[in-house]
């Protein structure tokens, strides 16, 4: 829509009654470093604060985010990293996997599907109001990657759980608010609980500013574009490989190399960037940039996953 029909619905507070219908609607059905992609820094601790605002959609989209999915799990042949078909609405050689695996009534198969199931992910574009790891940030818009626990405090913001509570439509460029991203350590894993958005505020009072800032938003649709998904047969085998029915083959673990080891970093608390900790991810895979739109295993923890319920239930019916 274009910027003066985006006011128009920010007046009329349709926008936020749109998105919590599309949410639930889709919940019935189911279901080098890009420059692009902001992350909060954390300190040694694995602590870490930034105050954002999540961006109405671009013009040519409905909805302000882009919904992911993906696997990272590491099987007796290596690692597997990639974005899930299911994602596109499409059959995944893993999800096919795990649903045989559940079915087989075994126990030891179900703790199995449980390490192998999808990861869910978020991408919105944000502005950056306060990063005080990263002042140069400040101001400017980035994609940011984001799990179901920050989704699911946009959804309380826009549906409150009780009446006496006003609901936001954080994307809102006049009536949304920022969001004060406060990240902790909680038993290993990074916990935002007490995160929260800040009083219902206009982003910035000039509407030319937000205009020029609204016609510069990066395109979602890119996330969901099946040409970014690798096909059925590759994806089966990467599987075969990860599950050492196959030998590993030397570029694959030249792909996935960085990615375990920063994973195993943070997993034993330290949080230095890959390109200060040693070689880059480029040098490693022979000149394959990491995409915008690989899967990232750093944030995989119970608070970012996939409804496990829902997911198994999924498979149970398949």
């Amino acid at each position: 829509m274009s910027f003066s029909d985006l006011k128009k619905q920010s007046r009329l507070g349709s926008l936020t009654s749109k998105l919590v219908a599309e949410v639930e609607k889709t919940n019935v059905k189911s279901n080098g470093s890009d420059e692009r992609l902001w992350k909060p820094s954390l300190d040694k601790s694995g602590n870490g604060y930034a105050v954002i605002r999540f961006l109405p959609a671009p013009e040519s989209e409905d909805i302000p985010w882009a919904k992911v999915y993906s696997h990272a799990f590491q099987g007796p042949g290596g690692w597997y990293i990639e974005n899930s078909l299911t994602t596109i609405g499409q059959k995944d050689p893993v999800s096919e996997h795990n649903r045989d695996l559940w079915n087989s009534g075994n126990e030891a198969d179900k703790d199995t599907v449980r390490k192998q199931k999808r990861k869910l992910s978020y991408y919105s574009n944000i502005y950056v109001v306060n990063d005080p790891a990263n002042p140069d940030n400040e101001g400017k818009v980035f994609l940011y990657k984001y799990g179901k626990k920050i989704h699911d405090k946009i959804m309380e913001a826009m549906k409150p759980e009780f009446d006496d509570e006003e609901p936001i439509n954080p994307f809102d460029f006049w009536s949304g608010a920022n969001f004060k991203l406060k990240i902790r350590k909680v038993e290993g894993y990074q916990n935002y609980d007490k995160s929260e958005f800040d009083k219902p505020s206009a982003l910035f009072d000039d509407d030319d500013r937000l205009e020029k800032l609204y016609n510069n938003l990066y395109d979602l649709n890119e996330f969901l574009d099946p040409k970014n998904f690798k096909d059925y047969a590759a994806l089966e085998k990467r599987l075969q490989y990860a599950l050492g029915l196959k030998g590993t083959p030397k570029m694959q673990d030249r792909e996935t190399q960085e990615q375990e080891a920063q994973w195993e970093r943070e997993r034993r608390g330290d949080y230095t960037e890959p390109s200060a900790a040693g070689s880059s991810y480029e040098d490693m895979s022979e000149g394959r940039s990491k995409s915008f739109n690989d899967p990232d295993i750093t944030g995989s923890n119970t608070e970012e996953e996939d409804d496990s319920l829902n997911y198994f239930a999924k498979l149970v019916n398949s």
